[in-house]
C-alpha cells in the first residue's frame, strides 16, 4: 500500500527525523494561507502515488503567498500519469548545498533487507543504479541484529557523503530503519536528504510503501488507503477478499495456491501468451468463491480467454467445477475457458464439466497451449 509524501513525513517525524515545516492544502486559498503562516519561500508539491512529479510540473517554488496560490491552482487538478492531483503539500523550501539518497527495501534474492546510501540524491535512484552503480553503497542487514552504528558509518563513508554529514546521517539511517520495521514497510526512502548551506540535514522528500499482508496489524495506516488511486479492478478484488494482481496481458489466470498460479503465469508466457492477472482463489475454494473470482477476472475487458489451473489437495475439484458451471450459467461469457483439474475428486469434477462449452486439458502445459491458441486464433 502506498501512502503520500506528507503521510510518510508524519511517520518519520515520530522518529525525530527533521522535516520541513508545512501543511497540506486542497484549494489554492488553503495553499496561500499556509504559505503566509510559514512566512518564507515555499515549495508546492503534488500529492499523488507516482514518481516523476517534478518532471510533470507537479513541483513548483513560490516566493510569496500570492505565488503559492497561483502555483497551487496550476497543480491541483493536474493529471499525472493517470492520477488527478487533489492535494498539495506546501512547505518551507530548503537552502540546498548537497542532496543525498537513503533507502531501505527487501532484497528477495538475498532474503534480507538492503540499505542503500548515495551522494547522488535528488534524482531517480533507478537511473543512478543503471548508469553509475558505484555511486550507491549497499549493505544487507541481518534481521537478528538490525541496524548498528558501525553499519551507518560504513554506508555513509562508502557513499562519499560530506564529512560534515557523516554523524547526523547515521541518526537518519537508524531512524529510517526503525520506522521501516515498525510500520511493516516494503520500501522506505528519503530522497533527497538535504544538507543545507548552514550544515543541517533535513528530509525534504519521503516515500514509504506498506506491506499489504501486514495491514491487519497496522490498522491506523490501513485507513490511509485511497482506493481511487488504486487500479479499479484490484480495488474491487480487495473488497471481495480476493488475492488479485492486474497485469497487462489478455489471458485471465485462476489457480489455487500462489506457487501454482505463478508457475501457470510462467508456462503461459513460455507458450507465447500474455497473462492478464494473478488470481489465487485459495486453498479451500468453494463454488461461491470460484464464481466470484471468475467474475473479477472478466471485469478486465482486455481478457480474451481464461485458464483455470486447479490442483485438488484441500480444494475439491468437483466444488471448483460447480463454481465454474454456476458462473458460466449466470454470466454472459464471450471468451473461451480452458480448465485443468487434477487431484481430489478429479473424476467427479471432470464428469460435471462433460458436455459443457468448457475446454478440458490433462496437464498445465496442454492447458497453456490451448488457451494461447484460442486467444490468438483469428
Amino acid at each position: 500500500m502506498k501512502i503520500h509524501e506528507y503521510q510518510a513525513k508524519q511517520i518519520l517525524a515520530k522518529y525525530k527525523v527533521p522535516i520541513p515545516a508545512g501543511d497540506v492544502a486542497s484549494t489554492p486559498e488553503e495553499a496561500e494561507a499556509i504559505a503566509a503562516r510559514l512566512g518564507k519561500r515555499v515549495v508546492i508539491k503534488a500529492q499523488v502515488h507516482v514518481g516523476g512529479r517534478g518532471k510533470a510540473g507537479g513541483v513548483k517554488l513560490a516566493e510569496t503567498p500570492g505565488e503559492a496560490k497561483v502555483m497551487a491552482s496550476q497543480i491541483l487538478g493536474m493529471n499525472i500519469k493517470g492520477l488527478t492531483v487533489e492535494k498539495v503539500l506546501v512547505e518551507e523550501a530548503a537552502d540546498i548545498a548537497e542532496e543525498y539518497y537513503l533507502g531501505i527495501t527487501v532484497d528477495r534474492a538475498a532474503r534480507r533487507n538492503v540499505v542503500m546510501v548515495s551522494a547522488a540524491g535528488g534524482i531517480d535512484i533507478e537511473e543512478v543504479a543503471a548508469t553509475a552503480p558505484e555511486k550507491i553503497a549497499k549493505l544487507h542487514l541481518d534481521p537478528a541484529i538490525g541496524m548498528m552504528d558501525f553499519h551507518t558509518r560504513i554506508l555513509a563513508e562508502e557513499a562519499g557523503l560530506n564529512p560534515a554529514a557523516l554523524r547526523p546521517a547515521s541518526g537518519f539511517l537508524k531512524a529510517l530503519y526503525k520506522a521501516y520495521v515498525d510500520v511493516d514497510a516494503s520500501l522506505a526512502e528519503i530522497n533527497p536528504l538535504v544538507l543545507t548551506k548552514d550544515g543541517k540535514l533535513i528530509a525534504t522528500d519521503a516515500k514509504i510503501n506498506i506491506d499489504d499482508n501486514a495491514l491487519f496489524r497496522q490498522k491506523e495506516l490501513a485507513e490511509l488507503r485511497e482506493q481511487q488511486e488504486e487500479d479499479p479492478i484490484e480495488a474491487e478484488a480487495h473488497r471481495r477478499g480476493l488475492t488479485y494482481v492486474r497485469l497487462d496481458g489478455d489471458i485471465g489466470i485462476l489457480g489455487n495456491g500462489a506457487g501454482l498460479v505463478m508457475t501457470t503465469l510462467d508456462v503461459v508466457q513460455r507458450e507465447g501468451g500474455k497473462p492478464a492477472n494473478f488470481l489465487d482463489v485459495g486453498g479451500g475454494a468453494k463454488a461461491e468463491q470460484v464464481t466470484n473470482a471468475l467474475d473479477t477476472v472478466l471485469l478486465d475487458k482486455n481478457v480474451k480467454g481464461v485458464l483455470f489451473n486447479i490442483f485438488g489437495g484441500i480444494t475439491r475439484c468437483d466444488e471448483v467445477a460447480k463454481g465454474i458451471l454456476e458462473a458460466t450459467a449466470t454470466m454472459n461469457i464471450q471468451v473461451p475457458i480452458v480448465i485443468r483439474l487434477t487431484g481430489t475428486r478429479e473424476k467427479e469434477g471432470q464428469e460435471l464439466l462433460r458436455g459443457s462449452n468448457l475446454i478440458p486439458a490433462a496437464s498445465m502445459q496442454e492447458a497453456a497451449r490451448k488457451i494461447v491458441d484460442l486467444v490468438e486464433a483469428p
